[in-house]
């Protein structure tokens, strides 16, 4: 089999994203993230992807960059802020390499030198870009080297918002911010925290804050629908969700929808075997004694020094990194996942469409958890790229979704459940008892800006829609999937809740704000300056729609819910 007649695809995609830092917090939480997930994940994937360019091999990687993500990239704060980021990580490098020399410890010293090279390096590739890693994605993704994916405007958990229109407004928003940075639509979205409903009866999960009768119940629309309405030709779900429709992980579908005829919306299915290899701790790669550890960290500079060497071995323990041996065990394993891969989809050969496996993986992943990882796509995308260029029988190629949709008609229609890649395939990381009172906030602030939207007053001035567009940034920000998730998983709960707390409190501001405007007209200039600020520590989305959030695309309420008939998941 030619290369240019592969057996299957390999389409592997990429969902880089962080929630809003910008101007809350530096560290352990905040702008540390970012810089974080700058240096040690994006840049080094913008060098596998120049490496690969450079030698004429095309990584075809699908990279969600999620709205709220560029926007901070973006951002001049974090422009300006990086460079200092990285110059202190090189000063406290020199630091630890003059300690361990003074102590004669020869090893750790060299280590502390591979982190000065480390971040020199990305020093030098970030000024190289001007500052834009943006614009260095846009790059790849002009050159058809890469496909760039959309998302909701902030991760908002799509499957748990209150209204269609909140829906639609995060995918509008979305879709109009990456047209803003890489002047094109895209074609695929990434459902954050791959959550996916169906359309119909649903019911409010929780009452309001402090009332005491809920919310009607309402005919809702499937995502699809909304994801259809923006020109979206396809999204990624968990296995789970195709295995229940009992078809094969191998082939895309199109969703049989209660709402409407058969949606053009095309889903491919993430693939469980691949999956484990790179997601698990306990025994994927990431897990090799070789490896460098994550959690173990020398203060004041905070880097790591250690590897893995083993899963039962004490953090005091552990054994001095050493980047040769790390390097090595890339290779076989890239070479053992390109083996497996073609193992996988064998079976599916003979089939009237080429399979293609999709494999989805959260991109801070490859560089920052695991910080051999970005080396290790390279490895991947050579050792597919060998097997094809010398003719092999069975070989495959990596591939966009989007190619893959010019290339093969999806199989019969299946009718999604709702799920995620949560916890138990459902929405339990989510809505639990320890995240429920989030919800409490998000769906009165939700009708509360589709009434404002609908009613239409914000477009009698440039005041007025000032007001209103800080609002929905607002709306957007608290209802960002990141908040539930670090408390579920304990990863950073205080900052979360201060942060939901500190969206929750600025929307309420905003709203007395907007009502005393709506009575009076103007604003007085402490409500002026009070709006000034806010604007400017929140400054995302600038040409936000608050149309998105009008009623007009509401369906009609339910009347006398029936709670059991809903298809919502429980908690």
């Amino acid at each position: 089999m030619a290369a240019t007649n592969p057996a299957g695809y390999f389409a592997i995609v990429l969902n880089a994203h962080l929630p809003y830092v910008v101007h809350h917090g530096t560290w352990p939480h905040g702008m540390e993230w970012l810089h974080e997930a700058a240096a040690e994940s994006y840049l080094p994937l913008l060098r596998v992807l120049a490496n690969l360019e450079r030698d004429g091999i095309a990584a075809n990687f699908n990279i969600n960059l999620s709205p709220i993500l560029l926007e901070q990239l973006a951002h001049p704060f974090f422009r300006a802020e990086f460079p200092n980021y990285a110059a202190r990580k090189i000063t406290a490098a020199r630091e630890d390499e003059a300690f361990f020399l003074q102590a004669d410890d020869a090893p750790m010293a060299e280590t502390a030198r591979f982190w000065g090279r480390f971040f020199s390096t990305a020093l030098d590739d970030f000024n190289a870009l001007g500052g834009d890693i943006v614009q260095g994605f846009r790059h790849f993704n002009d050159a058809g080297l890469i496909e760039i994916l959309t998302s909701a405007a902030t991760h908002g958990y799509l499957p748990l918002l209150g209204t269609d229109a909140s829906l639609r407004a995060q995918i509008r928003t979305g879709v109009e911010t990456h047209i803003r940075h890489f002047g094109a639509p895209p074609r695929g979205i990434w459902l954050p925290e791959c959550g996916y409903r169906p359309a119909g009866l649903w019911s409010y999960p929780v009452l309001d804050s402090g009332g005491i009768e809920p919310q009607p119940a309402s005919l809702r629309i499937g995502v699809e629908q909304a994801l259809e309405e923006c020109g979206l030709q396809y999204f990624v779900v968990d296995t789970h969700l195709v295995e229940e429709c009992q078809r094969s992980f191998y082939h895309t579908y199109t969703i049989d929808s209660a709402s409407h005829t058969r949606s053009a919306t095309v889903v491919f299915a993430r693939d469980p075997h691949t999956g484990v290899q790179v997601w698990s701790s306990d025994s994927g790669y990431p897990a090799d004694p070789n490896y460098l550890d994550f959690h173990k960290r020398r203060f004041p500079g905070g880097h790591r020094y250690w590897k893995v060497t083993g899963s039962n071995v004490a953090l005091g323990d552990r054994l001095i990194y050493c980047p040769q041996q790390a390097s090595e065990r890339v290779h076989e394993h890239a070479a053992h996942f390109a083996s497996l891969i073609y193992r996988t989809l064998q079976p599916s050969f003979n089939g009237s469409t080429p399979p293609v496996l999709c494999a989805p993986f959260d991109a801070d992943l490859f560089g920052h958890w695991w910080f051999e990882g970005a080396q290790w796509l390279e490895a991947v995308v050579r050792a597919i790229h060998a097997r094809a260029a010398h003719g092999q029988a069975g070989s495959i190629a990596t591939t966009t979704c989007s190619r893959h949709l010019d290339r093969a008609q999806p199989a019969e229609p299946i009718a999604l459940h709702e799920g995620s890649w949560g916890t138990g395939g459902s929405h339990r990381v989510w809505m639990n008892q320890e995240t429920t009172w989030i919800y409490t906030h998000i769906y009165p602030a939700e009708l509360y800006v589709c009434e404002v939207a609908t009613a239409g007053k914000w477009r009698s001035s440039p005041m007025a829609l000032r007001i209103v567009q800080q609002l929905c940034r607002e709306l957007l920000l608290l209802e960002s999937s990141d908040w539930q998730s670090l408390i579920a998983t304990g990863a950073a709960r205080d900052y979360a809740e201060t942060r939901f707390a500190t969206h929750n409190q600025l929307f309420l501001e905003l709203k007395a704000i907007w009502q005393a405007f709506e009575a009076a007209d103007a604003l007085d200039l402490n409500q002026a300056n009070r709006l000034a600020e806010v604007e400017l520590q929140d400054s995302i989305f600038p040409q936000i729609d608050p149309a998105h959030w009008a009623t007009a695309s509401l369906e009609p309420v339910v009347k006398s819910p029936n709670p059991q008939t809903s298809q919502r998941q429980s908690p």
